[in-house]
């Protein structure tokens, strides 16, 4: 196989990728507007697996979600720690590449919960037990606190991150798409990120919470976020319109399966420099 063939595959796997992530998002958008509707229960990454598995076809279509998520590992990776997109070597493309790095690393674990899933060995637990057993990981080290501290301190800083995206839509520079296009995915793709903001940073104030009171039981992950905003004055306003965000990040994650400007040769590239 030649170097263009493999810069194909990894393209391929890249979108793919893209598209399985929006799969993902969409059902746990889904779970989360039934909820808001006192229909259902919010449910998490590993839940939309979970749920994808138990319908018709779901060994299949798991296979296909498993595969894409450790394809978009993959692309993560690279982009980070090869700079495809040039975000440079300063201090904040550095925290942009390691937070791509980073990303890859949880959907290559995500791949691997699906694949687990296909070969009978569960899920291996949901989001919430996963959250709390590495608070409680962290809390047994030396400065366990200030681990756990640092980690939510990151995790909120995803969020405003995810806030500014929203805000500036600077997505857009990475999106092939015509001037006809434009305007709808410039909207779906400001309401996911906004809506994944405010999950992110629920998130963080969870793990800042559980550093505080040294108790991991204050941690938490996508469920508890989304439940939190359910209990609140006007709850099931507050999760619908955070559901349909999530929803609208699933649709955009779709149009970048598409849409997006993926440069495997600048990755090509990098990796020859490196060479």
């Amino acid at each position: 196989m030649d170097t263009r063939d493999t810069l194909r595959d990894i393209e391929g796997l890249a979108r793919l990728g893209y598209a399985a992530r929006g799969l993902v998002y969409l059902i746990i958008g889904w779970f989360a507007l039934t909820a808001a509707r006192g229909a259902g229960r919010p449910t998490d990454s590993k839940g939309a697996l979970v749920e994808l598995f138990q319908h018709p076809f779901g060994s299949v279509l798991l296979a296909l979600v498993a595969l894409g998520l450790a394809g978009y590992a993959l692309w993560r990776i690279m982009q980070g720690v090869l700079d495809v997109d040039r975000y440079g070597s300063a201090w904040k493309g550095l925290a942009i590449r390691a937070g791509q790095v980073i990303a890859g690393i949880l959907h290559a674990g995500l791949a691997l919960g699906a694949v687990g899933l296909l070969a009978g060995r569960g899920s291996g637990g949901d989001g919430e037990s996963t959250a709390r057993d590495w608070t409680v990981w962290l809390m047994g080290m030396p400065a366990g606190r200030f681990l756990v501290a640092a980690v939510g301190a990151g995790i909120a800083a995803a969020a405003i991150a995810h806030f500014v995206k929203a805000y500036k839509a600077s997505f857009r520079r990475h999106m092939a798409v015509g001037s006809d296009k434009h305007g709808i995915v410039c909207t779906i793709g400001r309401a996911g990120f906004a809506a994944k903001g405010v999950v992110f940073a629920l998130v963080g104030i969870f793990f800042m919470h559980a550093a505080w009171h040294a108790d991991s039981s204050e941690s938490g992950g996508i469920v508890k976020a989304l439940r939190t905003l359910e209990e609140q004055p006007s709850g099931p306003w507050l999760l619908g319109i955070v559901a349909a965000g999530l929803i609208a990040f699933g649709l955009f994650s779709i149009v970048q399966a598409v849409y997006r400007r993926i440069d495997t040769r600048e990755a090509a590239d990098r990796l020859r420099a490196m060479a």
